[in-house]
C-alpha cells in the first residue's frame, strides 16, 4: 500500500495508508508536515492526503493557521501526536467551507468560518455537567487529529461558526488557542475583577498578548514580563503598565515594587520549571496562578508552605467553550479586543515560521497563509 506522503509528481489515485480514508482512492493537497521529531529542519513541505469527510464533518479551505507552542511540543516529540505520524500541525484554522459530509446543515460551501479546536466525545460524566474540556476523550485539532497547516483540513461540521467579513482570516486565525484560553483563565477560571493586578508572562506570546488585553477589557491593572528590549514598547502599547525584562530584572522583586509590597492578584503562567515556582512568590494573599502551559518544561516544584500559609489557589486550564468563543468573536468585531499578528509566512514557508517562533523572535501571533 502506498504511503501516506506522495512525492510531488504523483498527486491522484493513490491509496491513503491509514485513518478514516484506508484503502479509498483519494487526490492530494499541499500541506507542511513532519515524519519524525525534532527541529524546524523536520518540517516537510509536499503532497499529503486529500481529507474526505465523514457524515457530519466539513472540509475547509485554509485561508490562515496559526502557530501555537503546542505545535512545537508535537513536533519536538514532548507531546507525540496520538495517532502517530506523519502529521500535520495546526490548532487554530479560519478559511471556507470547501465541502460537507453528510447531514450537515446551516453551513454553506464557500462560507467564512473560525474553527473550535476542541473536540469531545458529548456522553462522558464531565461532558454531561458542561465540562467538555476535560472529556474522558478530548482531543485537539492539529494534535489529536491532522489540523491546518494544510490547503484542507477536516473538522466536525459543528465546531465551525460563522466568521463575519468585519474579521479578517488572519485576525481570525489569532483567536481558537490563544485568545480562547486566555479569555477562560482569566474570566472563567480567576473571576478577574476590575481594580485587580494581574501578572502575565511572556508578552511577547500569543497567551501573553491576548491576556494583557483580556486583562485590561475587565478593568484590571497589568504588569508584564519580556526577554528583550525590543518588546517592551510592544507590551505598554497592549494596556501593560508595567514591563519588566526577565533576563536582566528580577520579575518577582519588580511585581513587589509595583504593588507597593502586597503582590498581584493573579498570575498567568504558562512556561513552567522555575517561572512556575517563582510566580507563587508574585502573588498577594488569597491570589491565584492559572497554569496554562509548560513551554519550557513539564515539570515544576512548589514551596507548599508558601502556597498554604497565604491561601494561594493553583488552578489549571487547557482551552475554553465553544460560546466563549463567540464571545471573542463579538468582541474583537466590536474593536474592544484586537488579536496581535507579528508575521504571515506562505504555507510552504513553513519551516521558517516554526524557527521565528523557536527563536522567540514574534511579538504576537505568527501565521501561515496556503
Amino acid at each position: 500500500m502506498a504511503s501516506a506522503i506522495l512525492p510531488p509528481t504523483s498527486r491522484r489515485g493513490i491509496v491513503a495508508r491509514r485513518g478514516p480514508y484506508h484503502d479509498r482512492r483519494v487526490d492530494t493537497v499541499r500541506a507542511a508536515y513532519f515524519s519524525e521529531h525534532g527541529g524546524s529542519d523536520k518540517i516537510l513541505y509536499g503532497d499529503y492526503r486529500d481529507p474526505v469527510p465523514a457524515a457530519g464533518d466539513a472540509i475547509v479551505r485554509v485561508r490562515a493557521c496559526a502557530l501555537n507552542q503546542v505545535d512545537m511540543l508535537l513536533l519536538d516529540g514532548r507531546f507525540p501526536p496520538p495517532e502517530g505520524l506523519p502529521h500535520v500541525n495546526g490548532c487554530e484554522v479560519a478559511g471556507t467551507i470547501e465541502t460537507l459530509g453528510a447531514g450537515v446543515t446551516g453551513l454553506t460551501a464557500g462560507q467564512r468560518v473560525i474553527v473550535f479546536p476542541g473536540f469531545s466525545c458529548g456522553a462522558c460524566e464531565f461532558c454531561l455537567i458542561g465540562e467538555r474540556t476535560v472529556c474522558l476523550r478530548y482531543g485537539y485539532l492539529g494534535a489529536h487529529k491532522d489540523g491546518g497547516y494544510a490547503e484542507l483540513v477536516r473538522v466536525p461540521a459543528a465546531n465551525c461558526l460563522p466568521l463575519a467579513e468585519a474579521i479578517g482570516f488572519e485576525a481570525a486565525a489569532a483567536l481558537p488557542l490563544a485568545f480562547l484560553t486566555s479569555w477562560h483563565a482569566l474570566v472563567a477560571r480567576a473571576g478577574l475583577r476590575a481594580g485587580q493586578t494581574v501578572l502575565v508572562q511572556a508578552a511577547g506570546s500569543g497567551v501573553g498578548s491576548a491576556a494583557i488585553q483580556i486583562a485590561r477589557l475587565c478593568g484590571a491593572r497589568v504588569i508584564t514580563t519580556v526577554g528583550s528590549d525590543d518588546k517592551i514598547e510592544f507590551a505598554r502599547a497592549l494596556g501593560a503598565e508595567r514591563v519588566v525584562n526577565y533576563r536582566t530584572q528580577d520579575f518577582v522583586e519588580e511585581t513587589k515594587r509595583w504593588t507597593n509590597k502586597r503582590g498581584v492578584d493573579v498570575v498567568v503562567e504558562h512556561i513552567g520549571g522555575d517561572t512556575l515556582e517563582r510566580s507563587t512568590y508574585a502573588l498577594t494573599r488569597l491570589g491565584t496562578l492559572i497554569s496554562i502551559g509548560s513551554h519550557d518544561t513539564h515539570w515544576g516544584r512548589l514551596d507548599l508552605r508558601h502556597v498554604y500559609s497565604k491561601n494561594l489557589r493553583i488552578v489549571g486550564t487547557n482551552l475554553g467553550s465553544i460560546v466563549e468563543l463567540r464571545t471573542l468573536l463579538d468582541y474583537v468585531g466590536e474593536g474592544r479586543l484586537r488579536p496581535v499578528i507579528d508575521r504571515a509566512f506562505p504555507l510552504k514557508d513553513a519551516r521558517a515560521a516554526v524557527q521565528h517562533v523557536l527563536d522567540r523572535k514574534n511579538k504576537g501571533k505568527v501565521l501561515l497563509v496556503p
